[in-house]
């Protein structure tokens, strides 16, 4: 597996330091993100997905543990935004330049307006997905905080 994504590439020309964790892909998993974490032994506390939602008509990005759901009430809210939406997968795709089950933070074609679960910043570090399917970065939560300038609430459902 190729290394090189277009998150990878803007973690490096950023300067900032990561890890890259592989594993077995599989597509056929009730919860991916919960399968990632098993396949590392990563607390799934630790292991953040990237959602992209329609606040108010335009494209966002959510990151949070996958082992919690997005309140898109919530997430609209920290965003200063009043509705907010599940993007259909192929406009996830085409905004962020990455298939479904590899849509990292990092490296999108489109910049966007973020939010990061408050639940990130008590972490070491934490997971979020590399640009393809099995591979995950490993950053320190700051790192996501300033390279996409993410607002830090509490946006889970059950938070």
């Amino acid at each position: 597996m190729s290394h090189a994504t277009p998150a990878t590439r803007a973690l490096d020309t950023a300067r900032q330091p990561y890890r890259l964790h592989d594993y077995a892909y599989d597509p056929a998993a009730a919860n991916i993100g919960r399968h990632a974490a098993a396949a590392l032994g990563a607390d799934p506390a630790r292991m953040f997905k990237t959602l992209m939602v329609a606040l108010d008509g335009k494209p966002a990005c959510a990151i949070l543990p996958v082992d919690h759901e997005l309140s898109l009430k919530k997430f609209a809210a920290a965003l200063g935004g009043k509705h907010a939406t599940m993007l259909p997968a192929a406009d996830a795709e085409r905004i962020t330049g990455y298939r479904i089950g590899g849509i990292s933070p990092f490296g999108r074609r489109k910049a966007v307006p973020v939010a990061l679960d408050a639940s990130a910043l008590p972490h070491a570090t934490l997971l979020c997905n590399g640009g393809q399917r099995g591979l995950m970065i490993e950053v320190v939560p700051q790192v996501v905080v300033e390279m996409l300038s993410a607002i830090v609430a509490p946006i889970a459902a059950d938070a």
